[in-house]
């Protein structure tokens, strides 16, 4: 499984950490995207990559970070977990032991809990994978305002998902604080976790 990652680890990893210097602007104190006080706390119940079942509650105490993908993604997914995996050991203090990531299926079909397990291991062992079923999913990514899709199945069953791209960041007591977009840098991102863990 991690050799099928290797070789978007040559594209993707290298001009993130190249592009580490690369400066962004955001509003509220933020070099990213404030959201405080614009979406809800951090509330989820979801089947982790152990086959556990897993809820805000077990984050509380660190920043956590959400984002909503699947692993079958060609692109986006992987550069989103390699950026923030980037941003997290640029940051500093102690982020990259306490910063938690929790990669959100919304592709419950297709992505067991051995399957995000193997995915989310490539990137970082901060990194945790989770689904449930599709109407749970819906409902959380309707929670936090991201949308998510199936495209219509080929001749051999495979499908795209069309999905937000955004990471969200939550403090450790589940406040939402920050919007990652792919626009923003590592460098902005990093600055912005920082910021969130002092607070």
């Amino acid at each position: 499984m991690h050799n099928r990652y290797s070789g978007l680890a040559a594209r993707i990893v290298l001009p993130i950490l190249m592009a580490v210097g690369l400066g962004a602007c955001g509003g509220s104190g933020y070099q990213t995207k404030g959201i405080e006080g614009l979406l809800p706390d951090l509330t989820f119940r979801l089947t982790s990559e152990t086959g556990e079942t897993i809820t805000a509650a077990d984050m509380e105490g660190a920043p956590t970070v959400v984002f909503f993908g699947f692993t079958h993604c060609p692109d986006v997914c992987p550069t989103a977990m390699a950026r923030i995996t980037a941003a997290t050991k640029a940051a500093g203090e102690g982020l990259d032991t306490e910063l938690q990531v929790l990669f959100v299926s919304v592709d419950p079909g297709r992505d067991t809990p051995q399957r995000l397990s193997d995915y989310t291991a490539f990137f970082s062992d901060r990194v945790t994978g989770a689904t449930a079923p599709v109407e749970r999913v819906r409902e959380l990514t309707k929670r936090y305002r991201a949308t998510f899709g199936y495209d219509k199945p080929n001749e051999y069953g495979d499908y795209n998902v069309s999905h937000s791209s955004a990471m969200y960041v939550f403090d450790a007591d589940g406040d939402a604080r920050a919007l990652f977009r792919p626009s923003d840098s590592v460098t902005a991102m990093a600055a912005d976790l920082r910021r969130i863990a002092r607070s």
